[in-house]
Parts: structure tokens; sequence; C-alpha cells
């Protein structure tokens, strides 16, 4: 919600109050004009990076059957990150994850609805927000006109002024998003749209705060950022994309994503101009579907540009806080997968260790999420944090 709230509705230019408040999504940025504050090691003559073998993976092997939709994670060992990748990325490092299940396809529209109908649950875009939201955010939040403040979430911007689209313009990424009243998980597009003919569709406009209720629901939780990126891998120790190193196989693309010059053409090449049914591309080789492409995925962890640092070598949980060098007063929580708006030219998120991050209150129409579960023997799948 705070993402997009400082949109002219109905006009589709977005304006900025005091400094940028909210996240470009999609968009890739780099880090090296700001440096971010750093949790060094106890002892700073340490190396950042422990050399030693991480210890071995807990539950290899399935404990028992599947639970419905969901199929067995492995424990392993893989080498996750990308030393040759934006800084965020960056150690590539050894990292060993203990055995999970996992849902095979990203939430479905159809599985949402059935919580929503089960408890009432009203997610963050179908809420009219209050200029109380946005303190800490801005000087003043009574500048906020009341016309703003209204239910709805982000979608793309049709009517981009592509003259704007200059590459020395910073902002000039801003004028391709619009916050749309009206849209949420239940009407993605637009008020005038619907979810009727998307069942199968991965649900969107939900928040990390709506997945994480979910979760709760399900009696499942969400990835760890370590987990996803483990899992999406696939057992493929140095692939770039969770089903090897290509975009198209056998003439066939692999995943949902951009075909063109973003924002000005999509050939649509792979069949679907905006999210696709889950499970329309080849799974990876753990059996998952749509790890890259279609949707932004959320996961638990808080985001900082620098966790992989210091990050544990076995199980890593995330850091104890957040920080994003373009925007130091607003928690994010990290977002993977990349979706059906990224592209060769605007933002290469499909590749398996591109990181992005959101407030956790913020849904847009391009970002949904999956669950995992703890094995049994591994205890009751712990409660989720808050953000």
């Amino acid at each position: 919600m705070k993402a997009g709230l400082f949109v002219l509705v109905g006009i589709g230019v977005l304006t900025l109050v005091g400094s940028l408040v909210f996240e470009l999504p999609g968009t890739r940025y780099s880090f090296s004009a700001v440096k971010p504050p750093i949790a060094a090691p106890a002892d700073e003559s340490e190396p950042t990076r422990a050399l030693a073998a991480p210890p071995v993976a807990r539950f290899i092997k399935a404990p028992g059957p599947a639970p419905e939709g969901m199929v067995w994670i492995p424990g392993g060992t893989a080498v996750l990150g990308d030393d040759e990748g934006p800084p965020d990325e960056q150690p590539a490092h050894s990292v060993t994850i203990d055995g999970c299940w996992m849902d095979r396809t990203e939430v479905t529209n159809a599985a949402f609805k059935k919580f929503v109908d089960a408890t009432g649950y009203v997610t963050i875009a179908e809420r009219t927000p209050k200029r109380e939201d946005f303190k800490g955010l801005m000087a003043d939040v009574n500048e906020i006109p009341a016309e703003n403040l209204v239910a709805g979430s982000i979608c793309f911007n049709p009517n981009v002024d592509r003259r704007a689209l200059a590459k020395d313009q910073p902002l000039w990424p801003l004028q391709v998003w619009n916050y749309v009243k009206g849209a949420n998980w239940r009407h993605p597009d637009g008020p005038a749209s619907s979810i009727a003919d998307r069942m199968q569709h991965p649900v969107v406009h939900v928040s990390w705060v709506d997945a994480v209720a979910y979760c709760q629901w399900a009696h499942k939780r969400l990835p760890s950022e370590a987990e996803w990126e483990y899992a999406a891998r696939g057992g493929l120790p140095h692939a770039i994309y969770p089903c090897g190193n290509e975009l198209v196989k056998d003439g066939k693309w692999t995943m949902n994503i951009w075909q063109g010059e973003f924002p000005d053409a999509h050939d649509v090449k792979d069949g679907f101009r905006t999210t696709a049914p889950v499970g329309s591309f080849s799974p990876n080789g753990f059996g998952l579907v749509d790890m890259a492409g279609n949707v932004w995925e959320w996961c638990n962890d808080y985001y900082r540009p620098d966790y992989y640092r210091f990050a544990p070598l076995h199980n890593p949980p995330g850091p104890s806080d957040s920080f994003d060098p373009l925007e130091p007063q607003s928690p994010k929580r990290v977002q993977r997968g990349g979706s059906f708006m990224c592209s060769d030219n605007y933002c290469r998120g499909y590749r398996v260790s591109a990181r992005m991050k959101q407030a956790p209150d913020s849904g847009t129409f391009h970002a949904g999420f999956r669950c995992v579960r703890s094995p049994d023997t591994a205890g009751a799948t712990p409660p989720q944090p808050t953000p």
C-alpha cells in the first residue's frame, strides 16, 4: 500500500512527497553510491566469510507421504549468490539447507479464495489507508491529499509517457507503475477486472503480511531466502535459471517473462502477456514450477544488501533487521524469482540468484508467494514474525 500512495489516481502521474518513499517493483539498482551500515563480526580480525564446510544436512529423505500440493526438497549443500551479480548477491557462498516440503506451485487464486472464505480475511490492498499509516516516511503526513487515501494497489501503467524513458533520467521507471484504486487480489487489473477465468493463476496484490496470514491458516510458513534459492536451483550446481542456462529450449520458453524492449514492446513469445496458469512451464529438478518468472515470491527474510557477508552457513534465517539504502526509513522483506514483467533490458530477476525487496505491507500486480512446511520430526511450524 505504501509503495503506491503518492500516485494521482486516474491520471497516471506519480507524485513524490518529500523523498522517494516507495519501491520500484522489478527494478535493479547499484548500491555503490550509498554505503549501508554493516553488522561487523564480533572479531573484526576474522575473515568476512567462514571457509569451513557446512555440516551435513538433515532430512535428506522425505519423512512420509507428501502433503497435498507439496514436493519434498531434500536437504543438501549448494552455492548461493553470484560473484558476478549485483553487490547484494555477493559473495557466492556455500550453504547447507535441511529438507522441507515446498508448494509445487505458487499459491493460486483458488487456494487463496478458500482461505478468505474460511476466515473472512481482508487483504491490505482492500483496506482504506489512513494518514497515520505513513508516519516516519515523511515529515508531515497531513500533506497527503485525502483523495489519495484510497484502497488499491500497484499495476502497470499502460499510458506510460515513453518520451520520459531516457536513461539519463534516474527516475524514469516511476512512470511504468500506477497505483490503481480498487486493484486487489479479486480485481488484479483494477475494479473492472475479475479472477473468474484466472482461478489457477497465482494470486497477486498480496503483501507479505497477507501471505503470512495465509501461511498461518494453512499450517505452513514462508520460505527463508536461502531455502527458496536452494530449492529454485533444483540440484543444478551452477545454473543461471531453475532449468539450466537457457531461456529457450527446443524452441519453447522455459518461463513467463517479458520478451521485447520493456516497456515499449512485448512480443508475448511465451504465450502470456501477464500471469500464466501455474504449471504452464516445465518443472525444475525438484519438481517445482514457476520458480522463475510469472510472479515475484515473498520470502520470510528481512532484506539487507550486505547479509551474505556474514550469513550462517547452515539454514541461514535472514538478518535480524532490514536496511535498504534507497529507503533507509522503510523496512523491507525479500522477494525472489522475477515476474512476467522482467526483461533483459530492465530486470533480470528471473535468475536464481537475483534478489528483490518490498515493504511488507505493500502488494503489486506481479507479486505472490508459495509456502513451505518443515518435516514433522523437526517440531511444530514456528509462528511467523510480525513486520
